[in-house]
């Protein structure tokens, strides 16, 4: 399935390589682990939707944990930690 982020639940740290701890959309809510497990197992794929730019959402991975980005679209390097909070 594919499906559009436009919210995301940051932690209190400061490293962007640890700061999302859920994502979202309209009508539904994953962690970070279930988004990244889902893309690995190529059930979903995810994206984010800024300014009429698709950025799609990848693995990666820094000092062996695995965190979730966005593919650079020449914009930002992340548009995940820009998105709004889910409520």
């Amino acid at each position: 399935m594919d499906r559009q982020i436009t919210c995301i639940n940051k932690t209190n740290r400061y490293d962007p390589h640890e700061r999302i701890s859920r994502v979202g959309g309209s009508g539904w809510r994953m962690s970070q682990t279930e988004v990244i497990s889902a893309i690995e197992k190529r059930t979903d794929t995810f994206y984010t939707l800024v300014n009429s730019r698709r950025a799609n959402v990848i693995v990666a991975t820094h000092n062996g944990h695995k965190y979730i980005k966005t593919e650079n679209d020449g914009l930002h390097p992340n548009n995940l930690l820009e998105l709004p909070e889910c409520s």
